[in-house]
């Protein structure tokens, strides 16, 4: 008996289940199906975003809705048009192998006439949004007075967003003696308040701690100056080459103008925010889940609905005025199974609220300083240097091999590999080789008072260490591999930063030679894990001593966040990153600007 046949699902959804690669059920999913299977209940189940909610409320209710009926029959809300698709998407998937069951979406920004008539061909689960749902009731095109099931979805965001009144009306037109099945990743007081009016004695489930963060997130922060902010955001992306991230501003204005400055600057970059036609934030997901787009710009709203399981990044450009918000904001990484990291980039003035968000989603935070232009050249040039090597060899080139050779036959070996380097790593050092230091004076002396749980700076070691993603490390399987390898305790690995093929970490000074000694000649799967002392300890890592380093060997790569075809970057953009982004000031479009109320949501 598989895990899923335990839970008590019929065959026809097992199926689905196999079809799908579901191995083994997600913890929100193996206490919430028994339950809503078993008995006819209220639930209210306590999850972050992403840990497979759907699948948790979705199996349940296809199982027991009664496919002979044409009546509609369970009615799900979710906040934004995003979600609604995709959970009728997920829904159509779970019962491919059940006859006669019909899903439908209802939206606002598409024809109210043609959702009325799918509704009126029979439809026993609807998929809405509030809005629309609303006014398709008040327009008597849908009848939910018979309604068994009613889901409410991501019920914080919703009621964030402002459907309190909507969402009270829509269960006003549904039977009393239905059940409700709430899920949320936080607990305000009006979802609390929406349980206690609408449900009766509701059973209650919680993965994890309620209102806490997932576990599977390391969160950063990194204190500027205010009108740092914007420089400070392209070094964390240029030394996170590889970054699939999320970047998260607080007014619609803001999140136009970063996106429009990391556009220019040669990034691929995209904005979505409510002031964009449906069309176009169709546009811009589209180019986000083909990973067209690595850095989008986003406001909180717009954001809401977005499910994409390889984010590697939540960059919060500025923290929300909610504390709930940064729990939904860091919840977009981290995502399946997989590990993340939330940045955040404060000012001195906004410390106070670190705090805050640590007591609310009970973790702690580590403070980080923005990586110097060194740091970043050198995390750059590795990344190069695996690129070259990883690159696939185009068979067409052989027709100008000859010509090319010919050009090249003065060259040697070591001196045509430096210019072949150079050509990429000099934009770099040139635009990074005399920028100032973007940490705040003032802000380690606050890290050192705070005593976040993170082992002092002073007194510790950084480390380079020849794996990284490529051999399936993230920050938390490869901070567990040194500890495991070492023999260390849980808090004596941090400051835990991995690239594509190498990476960093910290330890107390105290445990150096025991590193050392540990990885000298050790190998794992047949290959050499080297780890020595960085010569750059205090942040994105060192240069390597070049007489242990051994040449030959793979070091990294260069200019990912840099390359692909992102919303609007248009075909010069090597053109662009010359005149503009290493042509400019790094404060280069950051003006103050007056924020009137239309700005914010």
């Amino acid at each position: 008996m598989t895990k899923f046949e335990a839970l008590g699902l019929e065959k026809s959804l097992l199926d689905a289940v196999t079809d799908l690669g579901f191995e083994s059920p997600s913890e929100v999913q193996e206490k919430a199906i028994p339950i809503l299977l078993e008995t006819e209940t209220d639930l209210v189940a306590l999850a972050q975003t992403g840990t497979g909610k759907t699948a948790a409320f979705g199996f349940p209710l296809i199982q027991k809705i009664d496919s002979n009926s044409r009546t509609t029959q369970g009615l799900i809300l979710s906040p934004t048009r995003e979600l609604c698709l995709q959970i009728t998407n997920e829904l159509k998937l779970y019962s491919k192998y059940e006859k006669n069951i019909s899903t439908v979406a209802i939206y606002g920004g598409a024809s109210i006439t043609e959702q009325a008539r799918q509704i009126k061909r029979g439809a026993q689960i609807i998929v809405a949004t509030p809005g629309r749902m609303k006014d398709m009731i008040n327009r008597r095109l849908i009848d939910i007075s018979k309604i068994d099931y009613c889901v409410l979805d991501e019920a914080d965001e919703m009621l964030n967003m402002g459907f309190f009144e909507d969402i009270k009306d829509i269960l006003s037109n549904s039977p009393d003696d239905k059940s409700t099945w709430l899920f949320s990743a936080t607990m305000p007081k009006e979802v609390a308040l929406i349980a206690k009016k609408f449900m009766h004695n509701p059973q209650e489930i919680t993965v994890g701690t309620k209102n806490a963060g997932t576990s599977n997130v390391q969160h950063e922060y990194y204190v500027v100056s205010g009108r740092d902010r914007y420089p400070a955001l392209k070094r964390l992306a240029d030394t996170n080459p590889d970054i699939f991230s999320v970047i998260f501003c607080r007014t619609k204005r803001d999140t136009q103008r970063v996106a429009e400055k990391l556009i220019e600057d040669g990034y691929s970059a995209g904005a979505l925010h409510g002031d964009l036609s449906q069309n176009q934030r169709d546009l811009v997901m589209n180019s986000f889940r083909k990973k067209q787009i690595q850095m989008l710009v986003a406001t909180d709203v717009a954001a809401r609905g977005i499910d994409v399981d390889d984010i590697t990044h939540v960059i919060n450009y500025q923290l929300p005025d909610e504390i709930e918000t940064y729990t939904h904001r860091s919840g977009r990484t981290g995502r399946a199974g997989k590990s993340g990291i939330s940045m955040v980039i404060v000012t001195r003035s906004e410390m106070r609220k670190i705090k805050s968000i640590e007591n609310k989603i009970q973790q702690k935070f580590i403070t980080k300083k923005i990586p110097t232009g060194i740091e970043i050249c050198e995390i750059q040039l590795y990344h190069l240097a695996n690129k070259i090597k990883d690159t696939e060899i185009n068979q067409d080139v052989e027709n100008y091999l000859p010509a090319i050779n010919d050009v090249l036959k003065d060259v040697d070996r070591d001196e045509l590999i430096k210019k072949i380097v150079s050509v990429e790593f000099t934009r770099f050092f040139n635009y990074y080789n005399k920028t100032k230091d973007l940490n705040s004076s003032d802000s380690r002396e606050r890290g050192d008072r705070s005593n976040r749980g993170e082992a002092p700076t002073s007194g510790s070691v950084r480390y380079f260490i020849n794996v990284g993603e490529k051999d399936g490390y993230d920050w938390m399987s490869l901070k567990d591999f040194v500890r495991d390898t070492v023999g260390l305790q849980q808090d004596d690995v941090f400051k835990v930063d991995v690239k594509e093929s190498f990476s960093f970490f910290n330890t107390d000074a105290a445990v150096t030679d025991k590193i050392l000694a540990t990885f000298t000649d050790l190998k794992v799967d047949g290959r050499f894990v080297n780890v020595e002392v960085s010569k750059n300890p205090g942040g994105g890592g060192g240069r390597r001593d070049r007489k242990r380093s051994g040449g030959g060997r793979d070091r990294g790569g260069y200019g990912g966040s840099r390359s692909g075809s992102g919303s609007g970057s248009g075909r010069d953009r090597n053109k662009k990153r010359e005149r503009s982004s290493y042509g400019k000031s790094e404060n280069s479009g950051n003006r103050r600007s007056k924020k009137r109320k239309s700005d914010f949501f």
